[in-house]
């Protein structure tokens, strides 16, 4: 039964996205089922914020409402800035040299790094690398943490990158990171492989900064 509802969940969904607003009996027509089984799903999604409802008014007979999908649920469908952004990172370095391409990703690693150190305020590193994982969860590299007590260090692996088809031509993303770790981190960081060089995930490993 579950992956019946996902699948009429998902149906209803899709046809949203392709004829945009749409009544409840509308849908109940199309996919073959009863209203009231529309209505349940309806609710779901509007719980879920992925689907809105505005009443419409008809020439003859009660208003009634039709539904819409939500900005929330534009991000349900699949998307690929990856080659936008390279096409204007080329034509950058084309029109001004490499040097502008640069200035742009230090301008997002400073951005990145006035916002993440309001968050990452903690006394003890661990507590740093622990938010940092956070944050970096919540920006989709699937981070995992630990601590190495044999080698003195701390180590943080990203599974998953999601500029990682920019970070392949353009290095640059690479360094920053690592430069915005250190600076949030206040910590020595090495990053030991990295997905955009061929590795099959990026890891760092973190040390308590040397005292000067």
């Amino acid at each position: 039964m579950a992956n019946e509802g996902t699948s009429t969940r998902d149906q209803i969904l899709n046809m949203l996205k392709v004829k945009g607003s749409l009544s409840v009996s509308d849908m109940a027509v199309q996919l073959g089922i009863t209203e009231m089984a529309v209505r349940r799903h309806l609710n779901t999604l509007e719980r879920d914020n992925l689907i809105k409802s505005t009443l419409v008014r008809q020439a003859m007979g009660r208003p009634t409402n039709v539904y819409s999908l939500s900005q929330e649920a534009d991000e349900l469908f699949p998307r690929n800035y990856s080659h936008l952004t390279l096409d204007f990172l080329r034509d950058l370095e084309a029109m001004d040299g490499i040097g502008k391409v640069e200035m742009l990703f230090r301008r997002r690693e400073n951005r990145l790094e006035e916002a993440y150190r309001k968050q990452i305020q903690q006394e003890s590193l661990e507590e740093r690398v622990a938010k940092l994982a956070e944050l970096q969860n919540e920006k989709g590299y699937m981070v995992e943490w630990e601590k190495d007590e044999q080698n003195g260090c701390y180590r943080i692996r990203e599974y998953n990158c999601p500029i990682s088809q920019v970070a392949r031509e353009f290095n640059q993303a690479c360094n920053c990171e690592l430069s915005l770790f250190r600076r949030v981190l206040k910590a020595d960081v090495v990053q030991t492989t990295c997905m955009a060089k061929g590795g099959e995930k990026c890891v760092f490993e973190i040390k308590e900064a040397k005292q000067a």
